[in-house]
């Protein structure tokens, strides 16, 4: 695991969240873990190719903090060319409610700010009980 920011963390003033967005934040951690949630195990050329905009230097370095910070396992296959899948480990997979509701509510602002989309995001319907 990487080394923790604080010395101690102090549950009643958001430091939990705080480590939260220690192991999550970050401009891709969340994509990846997003396409790994959808998808499933995945190669590293399959997670380049789901994230354009992302550099192989920079994926290589996300990819490892979340693989320190427990969330994540690589699998390294004795083969030529070499074969590493990733995978969500238990942690991993406990983060998959957090990264679907923060997809689900950046999906929601895309469409209040009337944002420009690529493709076209439908409101889900909203349904009032009372």
């Amino acid at each position: 695991m990487r080394r923790q920011r604080f010395s101690s963390y102090e549950l009643e003033t958001g430091c939990s969240v705080e480590a939260t967005l220690e192991v999550i934040g970050g401009k891709w951690k969340g994509v990846i873990l997003y396409h790994l949630i959808t998808s499933g195990t995945l190669r590293f050329s399959e997670i380049q190719r789901l994230t354009p905009k992302l550099s192989p230097r920079i994926l290589t370095a996300q990819l490892r903090e979340l693989e320190s910070d427990g969330v994540i396992a690589r699998k390294v296959y004795p083969v030529v060319p070499p074969k590493v899948e990733y995978s969500l480990t238990a942690a991993g997979q406990s983060l998959k409610p957090l990264i679907l509701a923060m997809q689900r509510w950046g999906d929601e602002h895309l469409v209040r700010i009337d944002a420009p989309l690529g493709r076209k995001l439908k409101p889900q319907k909203q349904t009032d009980k009372g």
